[in-house]
């Protein structure tokens, strides 16, 4: 965990030691995502196909226990990876997730949608896929929400096309675009990605 005043930094170690460090559940301590929800954070991680979730204090220098006790809850999805991202659309839970292996061109992102932040998290299906035509192992997800509006977009690595390297990476971001019932539709991949967007000053990227 790293603090600093300004979004660019410098940023500085806040407790001297990982926040986590160890393996509980058969989750790999990695690609951790925080979660804000009615005032209470939480935190998303996982790797070797297990996904834990935990409440952090306010001030983000440790964790607490949940209302049952539990510190450290699993809600490892079928076909769970690593890559774990959530938001919150229209009081549903959206849980997303990388499938496959990193280093391969099968890498994907899948998600779930649930009722509560902890799940149960049951998979509805790939949402980014690999595109022979565009590129390849396209994964690692996140989302950007645009304040006040019902703009969503997705930010994910790929790997370009003739390279074979698995480190091999192009940092991307298309529209999401959701059906009448709230579920994902697939995203395209694509070449242009998304155009510039002009926001109002109470607007705040989250």
């Amino acid at each position: 965990m790293a603090v600093a005043d300004a979004p660019e930094g410098p940023y500085k170690d806040l407790l001297g030691k990982p926040l986590i460090n160890e393996i509980v559940n058969g989750a790999q301590p990695i690609d951790q995502f925080v979660f804000e929800d009615n005032g209470n954070y939480y935190l998303y991680y996982g790797g070797w196909g297990h996904c834990n979730v935990v409440r952090l204090k306010d001030d983000f220098t440790g964790i607490i226990p949940f209302d049952d006790g539990e510190v450290y809850k699993e809600i490892t999805p079928e076909n769970y990876t690593e890559g774990s991202v959530v938001f919150k659309r229209n009081s549903k839970y959206y849980f997303m997730w990388s499938e496959g292996d990193w280093g391969q061109s099968d890498y994907c992102v899948a998600y779930a949608i649930a009722d509560s932040p902890f799940g149960p998290f049951r998979r509805i299906g790939k949402v980014i896929e690999p595109d022979p035509e565009v590129a390849l192992g396209a994964g690692h997800y996140s989302v950007i929400h645009i304040s006040g509006t019902d703009d969503y977009y997705a930010v994910y690595h790929r790997r370009p096309l003739g390279y074979t390297e698995a480190t091999a990476r192009q940092v991307c971001i298309e529209k999401m675009e959701f059906t009448r019932e709230g579920e994902i539709k697939p995203i395209p991949l694509t070449f242009t990605g998304v155009g510039p967007s002009k926001l109002k000053r109470s607007q705040v990227v989250k």
